[in-house]
């Protein structure tokens, strides 16, 4: 009777722990969606000044001088959204490669699902940017640079885990040294390069011509450093170790983005003291995304890692919840939200006319944050219907590549 009892409460106790070992993965992969969530809706109030505020671009970096602070918040807001969702595809990929039984068939699926990312920024995602067909120009932006990057990491996983840490870093870090080699267009190196690490025009032809928006290679070292600290989101890795580390990384990455940009002399521009204590600010933050500088990854990591660490301990709200539903599904989300972007545009056009010159564009940045509340009501329904379809329908190949 006495063993009896026992072993019921050995078999009590097991039940408790896997229970509470389920309750941390799904704690642990919820924060995951979350975040990506919360990047995508972000990201949406960029592609709106990119799509209403044609009138009035800003530039990369920003010109302090001309750039509102409404409108510099709203474009400094957007930087986190890249360099987290190419470190949240790293992370994803080592989860993924946690459930197959050789690291071939990672391998493979990171091959394929790039070379799919790449033929999609080309067709379908430039299309949904301007409605022309065939299209005169093309703009290789972050869906290619991720698909590039998932190229790359499809080797780079064979390395020893220390040294792709190793290598990510020294990319990360490092690549602001190669700015100021470039090669002319005659060179058999300038498309290469231009893939590499600088942002210029490719001429294929006088017909149609390449833009890279985002050269590829600091993407690699971020989706790489993604893929490393993979490891810290493994079932049976502790969650107290977990938040531990994510925690030091944080302050890590913060505190060496101060010094360095205090020191000013490498990692991005200079920055310079304003007209005002905001000017100066403004400039101090004034990083660079296209390619992101080191200390453009420096501040947008750490808030990244933040956030995953805030995250796992609190995401119970309502809010919190519609984010993970949006990043559930985040490349369904980017191409449906493209394309109603663009017919919200038109059909402004066609309301109002160009009511700024070649475009129409809204007068007021806060005009901008109400299209970005309107549009995610609309997006809603879409997004939520293909969570739930992709959720009910794991056995269906090709959706994992959605």
């Amino acid at each position: 009777m006495i063993l009896k009892r026992n072993m019921l409460g050995m078999f009590k106790d097991k039940m408790t722990k896997s229970a509470q070992s389920v309750q941390s993965i799904s704690q642990r992969l919820k924060s995951i969606d979350i975040l990506r969530g919360i990047v995508i809706l972000i990201m949406i109030i960029d592609h709106i000044r990119e799509t209403f505020f044609l009138h009035l671009q800003v530039s990369d970096p920003m010109n302090i001088s001309t750039t509102p602070l409404d409108l510099y918040i709203s474009r400094s807001f957007a930087h986190i959204c890249a360099p987290i969702f190419v470190f949240l595809t790293g992370l994803s990929a080592y989860l993924y490669g946690q459930k197959q039984q050789h690291k071939s068939e990672v391998s493979r699926f990171l091959l394929i699902r790039g070379s799919f990312l790449v033929i999609l920024e080309i067709t379908i995602i430039n299309f949904a940017w301007t409605f022309e067909f065939p299209p005169h120009r093309l703009f290789l932006q972050v869906i290619w640079a991720i698909g590039l990057s998932m190229i790359s990491l499809s080797a780079l996983i064979w390395l020893p885990r220390k040294m792709l840490f190793t290598l990510a870093i020294i990319i990360i870090a490092g690549h602001n040294l190669l700015d100021n080699i470039h090669f002319s267009n005659e060179s058999a190196l300038y498309i290469p390069w231009a893939v590499i690490h600088d942002r210029v025009w490719i001429s294929i032809s006088n017909i149609i011509q390449f833009r890279t928006t985002y050269p590829v290679l600091p993407w690699i070292g971020v989706i790489s450093v993604g893929y490393y600290c993979g490891s810290w989101f493994n079932p049976s890795f502790p969650p107290k170790q977990r938040q531990k580390y994510v925690q030091i990384t944080t302050l890590t990455l913060l505190t060496s983005f101060i010094i360095i940009r205090m020191i000013n002399l490498y990692g991005d521009h200079p920055w310079f003291y304003g007209d005002s204590p905001v000017e100066t600010v403004m400039s101090f933050f004034n990083v660079t995304k296209y390619p992101p500088s080191f200390l453009f990854l420096l501040i947008t990591l750490s808030i990244g890692f933040f956030l995953l660490s805030l995250l796992e301990r609190y995401q119970h709200s309502f809010l919190l919840n519609y984010a993970a539903i949006f990043g559930s599904v985040p490349l369904f989300f980017y191409i449906i939200h493209l394309f109603i972007l663009k017919l919200l545009y038109l059909g402004a056009i066609y309301q109002f006319g160009k009511n700024k010159g070649d475009y129409f564009g809204f007068n007021e940045v806060w005009q901008l944050w109400a299209c970005w509340f309107f549009l995610i009501l609309i997006l809603y329904p879409f997004v939520c219907f293909f969570s739930k379809y992709k959720a009910n329908h794991k056995h269906i190949t090709w959706l994992k590549y959605l």
